[in-house]
């Protein structure tokens, strides 16, 4: 029987990067790693239809961006950028940091 290798992880530096670009101590990365999670899958289910295919966190200090991959970025920015505004908001009172969204078309 063969070893399982996940195929994200074996790729990694070679043909993919990282979907989360930060550093973080010992104090405080447990608390960034499920508040990526926690916003991954908050905006995964909010754009739901919009066929989200990959969101990368970046964090600096006390900025976060956040990079999303979308089949359909029309449904994740909105009629005059309306829903893109409503969810760096909502992001921003939910972390406490200044967001800045990009959108991706895949």
């Amino acid at each position: 029987m063969g070893q399982k290798v996940n195929p994200i992880g074996l790729r990694v530096g070679i043909i993919r990067d990282w979907e989360g670009k930060w550093y973080a101590d010992k104090r405080n990365y447990a608390e960034l790693l499920h508040e990526d999670l926690a916003l991954r899958k908050m905006i995964k289910e909010r754009f739901y239809t919009a066929g989200i295919s990959r969101v990368e966190v970046e964090r600096a200090a006390n900025r976060l961006k956040l990079t999303v991959y979308t089949a359909r970025p029309g449904m994740v920015i909105g009629r005059g950028g309306a829903e893109v505004d409503a969810l760096r908001k909502e992001i921003e009172a939910k972390t406490g940091r200044q967001c800045q969204i990009n959108i991706v078309e895949v």
